[in-house]
């Protein structure tokens, strides 16, 4: 497939990039500063852009298969970056006519999982009042999705780790696995690249957790 990556020099955005090119796919790396992107290979093109002008990201995203963002705020100060980088996404995706994009939000957004008990239930409410205006700029993130033209994927997962793939993760489609606490930002990645051509997940918030 021929795929862009959004946020490529964040943690999900490297392991995107890596696990696409180990598999044979030609990516596209949209980046701010290419010398913060380690990841080298054939099929890789860099392309650079701070993400103001729509129109100027349209290049990169002209004739591919599926757009991934691992566009996101780090942490507080940042919050409102998600929904306004994304937006500039959306508009050249739309003037392109290109359908299929998966970002990464979080899963204190989706719904809580019916199986998860009180300490589950008080660590969501604790995390989501903590981080909420990190979780108000993904709210505005899926708003700016649902009312696009696009295919979009909203992956929710719980606490990121820095670990290596392990494949053995959990997905539920518009809802939240239970128990669901950590996973690892490469099982993000290999989720995420599982889910650019399955159609149950297309307009879908889908939470990913071990």
């Amino acid at each position: 497939m021929k795929l862009t990556v959004f946020g490529a020099t964040g943690g999900i955005g490297q392991e995107i990039v890596r696990q696409a090119l180990a598999a044979g796919h030609e990516v596209t790396a949209v980046v701010r500063d290419p010398a913060r992107l380690p990841v080298t290979g054939a099929g890789l093109e860099v392309f650079r852009s701070d993400l103001t002008d729509p129109e100027a990201v349209r290049p990169a995203v002209s004739g591919r298969d599926a757009v991934l963002s691992g566009l996101g705020a780090r942490s507080r100060k940042d919050a409102g970056i998600t929904a306004r980088l994304t937006r500039t996404v959306l508009r050249a995706m739309e003037a392109e006519g290109t359908r299929r994009l998966l970002v990464v939000s979080a899963a204190p957004l989706g719904p809580a999982a019916p199986q998860d008990g009180p300490l589950d239930r008080t660590m969501h409410a604790v995390v989501s009042a903590v981080l909420k205006p990190v979780y108000d700029d993904l709210r505005e993130m899926e708003a700016e999705l649902a009312c696009s033209t696009v295919e979009w994927t909203s992956v929710r997962p719980p606490r990121l780790q820095d670990k290596p793939l392990t494949g053995a993760y959990r997905t539920v489609v518009g809802g939240t696995p239970a128990r669901g606490r950590f996973i690892g930002r490469a099982d993000v990645a290999h989720a995420m690249l599982a889910m650019t051509q399955d159609a149950s997940t297309v307009k879908q918030g889908v939470g990913v957790a071990y």
